[in-house]
């Protein structure tokens, strides 16, 4: 009877508790936005900025084409960071929904081999572009602008 009683009791005090988190996610037929965040290794910036524009955004831009994808953005901080909260590009990604977001695109490697005819220089490519990489993190981000 006890046990029942402390579980109902932290149940009711947890509650509240959990609404305090992040805030949920549009439906599901909204547009779905991420950001990632690329760290690379220091003097290596340029190097990766140019294999992602030659090996990557072409991608990026075929699948909002698609209509996948609604927009691409790449941004670089404009000052420097301390090392631990560092990093060198973000690229914004705004998805027609959130389960495009979330499932693997069946046309990628089709399109990859269309944009890069000669697969061993386009992966020797990326294998540079990611042996450089010192960080990478995806982060879902949800727009909460009240309304006017």
């Amino acid at each position: 009877m006890r046990n029942l009683f402390l579980t109902l009791l932290l149940s009711v005090v947890a509650r509240p508790l959990l609404a305090q988190g992040a805030p949920p996610h549009g439906a599901p037929d909204q547009p779905y936005t991420v950001e990632y965040y690329y760290k690379v290794q220091w003097g290596h910036q340029q190097e990766f900025l140019q294999l992602f524009l030659k090996n990557h955004y072409p991608l990026l831009l075929k699948i909002v084409e698609s209509g996948r994808m609604t927009g691409v953005k790449i941004e670089t901080p404009a000052n420097h960071m301390t090392e631990d909260s560092r990093w060198d590009y973000r690229v914004t990604i705004r998805f027609r929904n959130s389960a495009l977001a979330t499932t693997a695109n069946p046309d990628e490697e089709r399109l990859i081999k269309q944009l890069w005819p000669d697969q061993a220089t386009y992966q020797r490519e990326e294998q540079r572009r990611f042996e450089i990489l010192l960080a990478h993190w995806d982060l879902p981000v949800t727009d909460i602008t009240p309304a006017r």
